[in-house]
């Protein structure tokens, strides 16, 4: 049935499964949230006829959440190794020539698959509790990137030598972290929030975004070559170095020249 319908509202859908799967496991016997999730569920409903059923009720979604689990553990090898891959492709696979006037479903569709599961290996890499992931918020990002950063995003296809392809390439990241704090395709609990004990707001969305868009521009200065397998580590780990940089670039009137130095400064310097 999803095959028939448009992509915009498949992925809509898959994004309200998601939610639905996230409260699910919220509701769990064992979890800590579980009396927040029981007193909304309940919140417009008559009192429970039988004193206990809360009990009950969480066990059973406990046992549905673990046959979720299950079913997710068997489809997940079957769809392919290519599925999951937290190895993003260079920039100029998501914005390919001819693309930023006149953008491509098959390149957003890229950018959104992989940005998901970027996303899904950065936040296991800090670690990040009790967040979902929308993949809604990917495609505006894309469609964001071409609309407001068409001149930003022109050089990446301009031919200039290695050295010359890290500012046109610093440039993009920084355009792309911004879009996606603008967008906030990761949403936290606020209790992961307060575990993170950032101060600033906003700080832990650039702690797992940055990254991401470090990792983007990587890819982009490899060409061909096979990605290091510690990407995700490396990325993190610098970003988080530079973590102050970072949120004193994201303070100013234009945001994007201020990141472009910060992010011309790593790809130089990682592998």
């Amino acid at each position: 049935m999803l095959r028939h319908i448009s992509e915009d509202v498949r992925v809509n859908i898959k994004d309200r499964l998601r939610d639905v799967r996230h409260v699910i496991r919220q509701g769990r016997h064992d979890s800590a949230d579980k009396g927040n999730v029981w007193r909304e569920v309940t919140r417009y409903l008559p009192p429970l006829p039988v004193k206990g059923a809360e009990g009950i009720l969480s066990h059973a979604v406990s046992a549905v959440d673990d046959a979720l689990s299950i079913v997710e553990s068997v489809v997940r090898p079957a769809r392919g190794a290519g599925a999951g891959s937290a190895m993003p492709a260079g920039l100029r696979a998501y914005f390919p020539v001819g693309a930023i006037q006149r953008p491509t479903a098959e390149a957003e569709r890229r950018f959104r698959r992989d940005m998901y599961h970027l996303a899904k290996a950065v936040l296991a890499g800090l670690p990040v509790e009790a967040e979902r992931i929308h993949e809604a918020s990917f495609a505006a990002v894309h469609d964001a990137m071409v609309e407001r950063h068409a001149t930003t995003l022109s050089p990446l296809h301009e031919k200039v030598d290695q050295a010359g392809e890290v500012e046109p390439v610093a440039a993009v990241c920084a355009a792309l972290l911004v879009e996606l704090l603008n967008h906030r395709p990761i949403r936290f609990a606020e209790t992961a929030r307060r575990a993170s004990r950032l101060d600033v707001p906003g700080d832990l969305d650039i702690r797992c975004l940055a990254p991401m868009a470090l990792m983007c521009g990587l890819a982009t200065l490899a060409n061909d070559e096979a990605p290091d397998p510690d990407l995700v580590e490396i990325a993190i780990l610098a970003t988080d170095a530079r973590h102050e940089r970072f949120v004193l670039a994201l303070c100013a009137s234009d945001p994007v020249p201020e990141l472009s130095k910060i992010y011309a400064s790593l790809l130089t310097h990682l592998p």
